[in-house]
């Protein structure tokens, strides 16, 4: 068990696979009591079936939708009592030439990736200033990206999205600092979710830590972000991405 974690309840968006996935492991492995949404009915079934010996709990939730995403959170709160952790991690990426995204598209990406982090946190603020007793510890960990910083061609709507989340962070942070509430994002790298052994030893090599990141990675930052302990963390964009932003590259 992770200290401190033991017993907390937390929601997790986008929980049903990839780094999210690994997230929701990760808190019901430090005994934590573990409700996260997902539109992948299936994938977010076969997870609690997998963690069937842990407290998980999975709703089936559109966080694009304001009201279905409102009535997740207020049906945790309800049932619960309080929401101790938040870890924002839905997102979609929707690459492509600036000459074919319509702003609906743009639009789009935006409603999955940024806007449920100000709704999200809304909520639970509600909540703690309707129950000020409540006011002695939370966490809300928003999942980025490097290109919050750094860039590729055709992938506008995604930067616009993850930049958003990093600002978004430190004002939240402000806001919600009267409620005891810390809030950070982390801005993975290279994480591979689907099959490591198909990575080339130079996709390893080129990272300065020698490897392609893993979902737990980003799961045990969120882990570390959220012990109680960890108060003095506040407001900040952590970077897990085994040094590629701090490699300097140029082409011959």
């Amino acid at each position: 068990m992770e200290a401190g974690i033991q017993g907390k309840i937390v929601f997790v968006t986008g929980g049903a696979s990839g780094i999210g996935k690994g997230i929701v492991t990760a808190f019901c492995q430090a005994g934590a009591d573990v409700i996260f949404c997902d539109m992948n009915e299936a994938g977010g079934k076969r997870l609690c079936e997998e963690l069937e010996s842990y407290r998980c709990t999975f709703v089936k939730a559109d966080v694009s939708n304001e009201s279905e995403l409102t009535t997740t959170v207020n049906d945790i709160i309800k049932r619960k009592g309080n929401i101790d952790i938040i870890v924002n991690n839905a997102g979609v990426g929707n690459f492509g030439s600036i000459l074919d995204v319509s702003v609906e598209d743009f639009d789009k990406v935006l409603r999955i990736n940024l806007r449920p982090v100000f709704i999200t946190a809304k909520l639970l603020a509600k909540h703690r200033a309707d129950n000020p007793y409540l006011n002695s510890y939370g966490r809300i960990v928003n999942i980025a990206s490097t290109r919050y910083l750094m860039s590729e061609p055709n992938s506008e709507a995604y930067a616009a999205s993850k930049g958003g989340i990093v600002s978004l962070t430190h004002a939240l942070a402000l806001s919600l600092s009267k409620y005891n509430i810390t809030v950070n994002c982390i801005s993975p790298g290279w994480i591979e979710t689907g099959d490591y052994d198909q990575l080339r030893p130079i996709d390893h090599k080129q990272h300065p830590s020698g490897r392609v990141g893993v979902p737990q990675d980003i799961a045990q930052t969120c882990l570390f972000l959220c012990n109680p302990a960890n108060n003095f963390i506040n407001g900040q964009n952590i970077v897990v991405d085994g040094g590629m932003t701090k490699k300097m590259i140029y082409e011959e």
